[in-house]
């Protein structure tokens, strides 16, 4: 089938990439010249496992280019996807911009049968709006779909090549089975296309992401109830994760969530909700109790130093939201870094994957180390803010040979509190007993 992708963010270059690598013609537009021709050359704009094998093996197939020209996308293209930027508004609603833009330009431009495709995350009602902007010109029909993505990143290209499920949002029999013509390659095994009309599709992205950050969120509370009553926030998880009913993913305590997803949406249905005067009271707490949460370390840190950061050391290991991800969006290490800055605090940093972007933010303010033992030379703690798989099993007597104190403050719980116990760190963790010496 004639792919185009109008977009090249994260979301619409694994897109392309994977529809092109099951036989499709795929072209992707994007106005940004420079990008359109790294892309030309090989080079993938984001860090995303396996996502660069793909994106040659398919450039050099000549079933995956890059334009900048939209009227050359829509002439190729029998299904155009809209992977197009969808940033939060100042009053926290999502800004359709962008969409409706190109909508627009698409009304005036499509001379035959298209299918276009809301791959955004979009406030449900988008696909009406889409298609109303559409029609205002088209001289032909057309059919706009809500077909939401559900792509984790670092684990974007196998969650597309095989989906959990794949959600369909038409009232067009043609679209439909258009839609499940492309996508039947993905579901060999059995898992759903799941066909409903478009605002229920719209929905469920939102509804599902809200669901999981409440997830997290809660778990947070509850190891923060634990520090206070002396459970162990590990063997609580576990005891709850064990019920069917609940699962144990998304269980795992720490410094919050972060990303372009999860506060990003929960804040756009929060604000839907209001637009319909319907108060989302479980949304309202989430998104206060981890704004909290990040920050919810450096109390202890200025505890330790007896209220006086000025002028100490502090390493950070992981600056992503999250592993295998050069993505910085909400990361909860921008938060602490700022509050150890504010305090007088001097910071040296190191991430696998997101030193270029942290560094474009912070500039000099920050030491940036080119392994992850640099920065603890001379640093008087050790803040873990990223669960990057490098970091779980370290060489911890070097560690402590390199730190003046050997002081480990752990926002994701990597270490075994007995561990760090009986190897003579002061370890402070989430929601688990304070190790001292």
């Amino acid at each position: 089938m004639k792919i185009a992708v109008i977009g090249t963010g994260y979301v619409g270059l694994v897109t392309g990439t994977c529809l092109a690598e099951t036989g499709n013609e795929v072209i992707c537009v994007d106005i940004d010249e420079k990008k359109v021709e790294k892309m030309r050359n090989g080079v993938v704009p984001i860090y995303e496992p396996h996502l660069d094998v793909l994106f040659e093996r398919n450039i050099k197939a000549n079933r995956l280019q890059f334009t900048t020209s939209l009227d050359k996308g829509l002439e190729h293209g029998d299904i155009i996807f809209l992977a197009l930027p969808t940033p939060e508004d100042e009053d926290g609603s999502a800004d359709l911009s962008y969409v409706l833009n190109v909508s627009e330009e698409i009304g005036h431009k499509i001379k035959d049968y298209k299918v276009i495709v809301d791959k955004s995350t979009v406030p449900v009602g988008t696909a009406e709006k889409v298609t109303a902007t559409i029609a205002k010109n088209a001289v032909c029909d057309f059919d706009v779909v809500s077909n939401p993505e559900f792509l984790r990143e670092g684990f974007a290209v196998d969650d597309f090549l095989k989906p959990e499920r794949i959600v369909v949002g038409s009232s067009s029999e043609r679209a439909t089975n258009l839609m499940q013509k492309l996508y039947a390659p993905f579901v060999r095994s059995g898992n759903p296309v799941i066909i409903m009309d478009e605002k229920s599709a719209e929905l469920t992205k939102y509804a599902a992401n809200s669901f999981l950050a409440t997830k997290i969120t809660f778990m947070n509370e509850i190891a923060n109830y634990c520090e206070l009553v002396g459970a162990d926030v590990d063997k609580v998880r576990v005891g709850m994760g064990t019920d069917s009913r609940i699962g144990k993913r998304f269980l795992f305590p720490g410094i919050g969530y972060g990303g372009s997803c999860f506060p990003k949406d929960v804040k756009a249905l929060q604000k839907a909700g209001k637009n319909e005067n319907y108060d989302f009271k479980i949304l309202n707490s989430v998104i206060e109790v981890n704004q909290k949460q990040k920050t919810i370390l450096v109390p202890q840190i200025e505890s330790y130093f007896d209220s006086d950061l000025k002028g100490k050391n502090i390493a950070i290991w992981g600056l992503a939201f999250k592993p295998e991800t050069d993505d910085i969006r909400e990361a909860p290490s921008i938060d602490i870094m700022n509050a150890l800055l504010d305090r007088g605090a001097n910071v040296s940093v190191f991430d696998p994957e997101a030193m270029p972007n942290i560094q474009k933010k912070f500039g000099d303010s920050l030491s940036y180390a080119k392994s992850m033992y640099e920065p603890l030379e001379n640093a008087d703690a050790l803040v873990i803010c990223t669960e990057w798989s490098i970091f779980r099993t370290p060489n911890f007597q070097k560690i402590k040979q390199l730190l003046n104190n050997p002081t480990i403050f752990d926002g994701r719980n990597l270490y075994n509190t007995r561990d760090m116990e009986t190897e003579g760190f002061t370890y402070i963790s989430i929601g688990r007993k304070a190790i001292n010496h």
